[in-house]
């Protein structure tokens, strides 16, 4: 788990990020490239000034695997090319967490954001505020918004527990 400081450390660069990512997701159904180079930047920056050299140097290497993992299950449909990006972008951040709390929280992510996004394009309301929405009508769903919601719930977690 991140330590406090860590943490509070990446949260504000780590959220308005994965605002963003959930937004533009749930919009056009795709997550920019740009949002997942400002991922690695703030991974690269902030990174390195929270985490041991080691334990950061180690981040890069989780960040190729999870991009190799990424790709495979892209090119099998189980998730979009955007989606596998952030992930992996976002992976370093998960380097000293316990596996069992981040599966945890990532399965919780995704149920959540089913339901919510569900619910939501289920309500006249939001709809007409968001008309041009595409996930809205596309069966597939907004992957962006799970991932969005497991960096971000991860970093409140670590803030939490101290």
């Amino acid at each position: 788990m991140l330590t406090f400081t860590q943490a509070a450390w990446l949260l504000p660069f780590c959220v308005p990020l994965a605002i963003w990512i959930a937004i533009t997701d749930m919009r056009r159904m795709k997550i920019p490239n740009i949002a997942t180079l400002a991922m690695i930047a703030v991974y690269a920056v902030i990174g390195f000034v929270i985490f041991p050299l080691e334990t950061w140097l180690w981040g890069w290497l989780v960040m190729a695997i999870a991009m190799v993992i990424g790709f495979l299950g892209n090119a099998i449909g189980l998730f979009g090319a955007g989606d596998a990006k952030f992930g992996a972008a976002m992976a370093p951040i998960f380097i000293t967490g316990d596996l069992r709390l981040i599966l945890t929280l990532i399965c919780g992510a995704m149920f959540a954001a089913l339901v919510v996004h569900r619910i939501a394009r289920a309500i006249p309301a939001v709809r007409r505020a968001t008309p041009d929405w595409e996930s809205w009508t596309r069966k597939d769903f907004p992957f962006g918004l799970a991932l969005a919601g497991t960096l971000i719930f991860y970093l409140l977690a670590a803030i939490l527990a101290q």
